[in-house]
């Protein structure tokens, strides 16, 4: 009993008499000043109240110590109790994680004794010692499972010091090191789980359906017909959907709005959204076949959004050149059904309303400047080149970006001297584009959509007015909220694009000879010589450049290359090696080469010439850079492959730029993508 001592609040409490008493005497001193016989009268009282109190403390100390301390002792056993009784699983471990205490609710979740002392590892195989030490640092948690339940294990440091209550000194006693002790709770997150994944499951799912071709199948086929081909492929769209329980509504005649559960998307995607094969095959008297385009979104924070998410998925999926299914997940976007041809189409509306739309912004623009990608190819610069002579029909000055001159294009850009009338800043760099732009300036991409594959991207954060021209498939990757966008994966080239634009631009934009070659010979470059990807429209931009004064035997003139590159080309061909004898892969050496990834895509070209091979890959380093070149015939589509690179294209001509890995590195990725997918089934052999 001598060795208690009260201390905080107690303390004052029991000393509360003895305030009292000095109180009282100071008070007793001011009434002496006032009547000696009252002062007199007051000092017995106070003499009386402090031999009372001292009699209580001397006689009732001993009681009072015993009634605290057993009231004490029962707090704390209904603390210990009601902590054994706790119906969260309670641990306490030391910090090698062997198990000290467990209260009763631990005990009966695991089956193990309440005196189990092994290491906690043997008990959860999750909760490792590395994981314990990261719960000495600070407080942690592990996701784990146990029989058929999921916890959240929480493991607390607990601070302890010398005057702590027996119970616990006693339980430290057992740790090896004091200030380690590890406290683990166990939170049952089976039901929240499925509760979660239920409340996943029943999200909404917005899909628009599209037919990619209506009016060129409707177009082709007798009119009494029309109405049994649109039954049939209304039919079979809404029985496709009837199997994941959905709301199919039709909005216009090529149109459809399809609602549905969270749940049930995946089962679509298992089948790779068959319908997309399956409409093929729909005849009723059509001749051309019919593809749809399929937009998803999910993941939004409403209905509203998820609408929104499944606009944009449609736009892409139309985009890409159709026949796919887009599913766009917040910030991410998946492509399933990428492997048909683009759909051409012969009707030239689209270049008509979008040439006038260019006019009128241009009209309304004191500055442009037209880039294309780095390291700019005869597409690009021709593109560029036939919107510069479209500013120049309405008198207005319009500046290239090109960064880099290359080999192949230094013939084509030495036309454009001084000399030959053309003005000396028709040229410029990166810095110079930055310095005279601001927001009014009208900036026009062309041969690309992706903000950082063009020649300055900074230009596209300082401008406000944005046009697009490009004929590659669109990506997850685009520039946001362009004025003007004109995507067609169905063109050939840009410069077809352009020259098809140019044909509706004005009653006849003026075009010298060296303007005219420029663009024909990028539409030469990018269909191979007229061998790839080309359509009626492409030589019909060829006629249409023809009669502007290009000439054949001038533009290959321009485009031959010199001997090294000739025979970098040969060696790359004769190193080339055929992975599962299907796909010629070779790595092309850039030192001594001006162009190094011009002769790549080259080499890709000419590779496909050889028997058996479905595709060609080419690999060159440069500029601290991997470029890849791939090239297919018509059975693989090496634009997946690249998507799944980080590059893009089209179906048949595609490539991709890899930073911070090796050319080996690369080639492997490259093998190793081609493994999945014929294991997946996107390749067939």
């Amino acid at each position: 009993m001598e060795t208690i001592k009260y201390t905080g609040k107690l303390q004052r409490y029991f000393r509360a008499p003895i305030y009292m008493i000095i109180l009282f005497v100071a008070g007793d001193v001011l009434v002496y000043l006032q009547n000696i016989k009252a002062g007199a009268l007051v000092s017995v009282c106070i003499i009386i109240y402090a031999a009372i109190a001292l009699w209580y403390y001397r006689t009732c100390a001993a009681r009072l110590n015993e009634e605290i301390i057993h009231f004490a002792t029962h707090y704390g056993t209904v603390q210990k109790e009601l902590l054994n009784k706790f119906q969260i699983p309670y641990a306490l471990m030391d910090y090698t994680g062997k198990v000290l205490w467990v209260n009763e609710e631990f005990a009966r979740v695991t089956g193990r004794d309440k005196h189990y002392n092994k290491s906690i590892t043997s008990i959860f195989k999750e909760i490792t010692r590395e994981e314990i030490q990261k719960a000495v640092n600070d407080n942690f948690s592990v996701e784990l499972e146990f029989g058929d339940r999921k916890y959240a294990a929480d493991m607390q440091r607990l601070q302890f010091h010398e005057d702590q209550d027996a119970d616990a000194m006693e339980i430290m006693t057992e740790a090896d090191n004091f200030n380690s002790l590890i406290a683990l709770l166990l939170f049952d997150q089976t039901e929240l789980d499925y509760y979660k994944e239920e409340n996943e499951k029943q999200k909404l799912v917005v899909a628009l359906v599209h037919i990619d071709n209506y009016e060129e199948v409707f177009d082709s086929i007798e009119e009494v017909k029309r109405s049994l081909l649109t039954a049939i492929i209304d039919r079979k769209v809404n029985k496709y959907f009837q199997n994941v329980d959905a709301i199919v509504r039709k909005l216009d005649r090529d149109k459809f709005m399809v609602l549905f559960q969270q749940q049930y998307l995946a089962k679509l995607e298992e089948d790779k959204f068959s319908i997309l094969e399956d409409i093929k095959s729909t005849k009723a008297g059509n001749e051309l076949e019919i593809t749809l385009s399929m937009g998803f979104g999910i993941g939004g924070n409403s209905y509203v959004q998820n609408a929104e998410f499944a606009r944009v998925a449609i736009d892409l999926a139309l985009g890409r050149g159709g026949s796919q299914a887009v599913i766009k997940n917040n910030g991410d976007v998946s492509y399933y059904g990428v492997r048909g041809k683009e759909i051409e189409r012969n009707t030239r509306v689209k270049a008509r309303v979008k040439a006038q739309a260019l006019r009128e912004i241009m009209e309304t623009r004191e500055q442009i400047i037209i880039m294309g990608h780095p390291i700019a190819d005869v597409d690009s610069f021709g593109a560029a080149v036939g919107l510069y002579c479209a500013a120049r029909e309405i008198r207005k000055n319009a500046r290239i970006v090109l960064n880099t001159v290359t080999s192949s294009l230094r013939p084509l850009v030495e036309s454009f001297s001084e000399e030959a009338g053309y003005p000396a800043d028709m040229f410029i760099n990166s810095e110079q584009a930055e310095e005279m732009a601001d927001a009014q300036t009208l900036v026009i991409v062309v041969d690309t959509n992706r903000p950082s594959y063009t020649d300055c991207p900074r230009l596209l954060e300082i401008s406000k007015s944005i046009v697009v021209f490009d004929h590659h498939r669109q990506g997850s990757e685009q520039v946001v909220n362009p004025i003007l966008s004109y995507i067609e994966p169905y063109a050939s080239s840009a410069c077809e694009m352009i020259a098809e634009v140019l044909q509706y631009f004005s009653e006849k934009v003026h075009l010298k000879s060296n303007e005219a070659d420029c663009i024909y010979a990028g539409i030469l470059i990018d269909t191979n010589n007229f061998m790839t990807k080309t359509g009626v429209r492409t030589f019909e931009a060829a006629a249409y450049l023809r009669r502007c004064g290009a000439e054949v035997t001038r533009v290959r003139k321009l485009l031959r290359e010199d001997m090294a590159a000739y025979k970098a080309r040969a060696e790359i061909i004769r190193h080339a090696e055929v992975y599962r004898g299907l796909f010629a892969i070779s790595i092309c050496e850039s030192q001594e080469l001006e162009s190094p990834t011009v002769v790549g895509a080259k080499a890709a070209n000419e590779l496909l010439n050889i028997v058996g091979i479905k595709a060609s890959f080419v690999l060159t380093e440069f500029q601290h850079k991997i470029y890849v070149s791939s090239r297919s015939i018509d059975e693989i589509d090496v634009q997946q492959i690249m998507e799944r690179l980080g590059g893009g294209g089209h179906l048949n001509v595609a490539g991709a730029q890899i930073e911070n890995a090796s050319v080996e590195e690369v080639k492997r990725r490259i093998e190793d993508i081609l493994d999945i997918m014929i294991d997946e089934g996107e390749i067939k052999l």
